[in-house]
């Protein structure tokens, strides 16, 4: 069973930068995601990245300010987040593990997650 550990989280002002990271403790030849939680919201999606990198995709909300990547080698993905908003403020979790030929933007459909990281932007 693969683990999944973030970092990179913590409390910036409004048009700053973070970059999260969630290292796996296996290998996972799988798409990584990246999802976020607010306070008395869903789990909402942020952005998926395919085993190889070539494909990527981002909730609109963030296209544009944050970006997904991928060190097979090291078995990390990160998140570069620019230009951050004071709605983007939430806990930031990373998954994989996601059911074949279901839809990537789903948390439901991913089964492996790690334990979130805060991230806090103020105004």
């Amino acid at each position: 069973q693969v683990q999944l550990v973030e970092s990179g989280g913590g409390l910036v002002q409004a048009g700053g930068s973070l970059r999260l990271s969630c290292v796996a403790s296996g290998r996972t030849f799988a798409d990584m995601a990246w999802f976020r939680q607010a306070p008395g919201k869903e789990r909402d999606f942020v952005a998926v990245i395919s085993w190889t990198g070539g494909t990527t995709n981002y909730a609109d909300s963030v296209k544009g300010r944050f970006t997904i990547s991928r060190d097979n080698g090291k078995r990390t993905v990160y998140l570069q987040m620019n230009s951050l908003k004071p709605e983007d403020t939430a806990v930031y979790y990373c998954a994989t593990g996601r059911r074949w030929g279901s839809d990537s933007t789903s948390a439901g459909n991913f089964d492996t997650w790690g334990q979130g990281t805060q991230v806090t932007v103020s105004s």
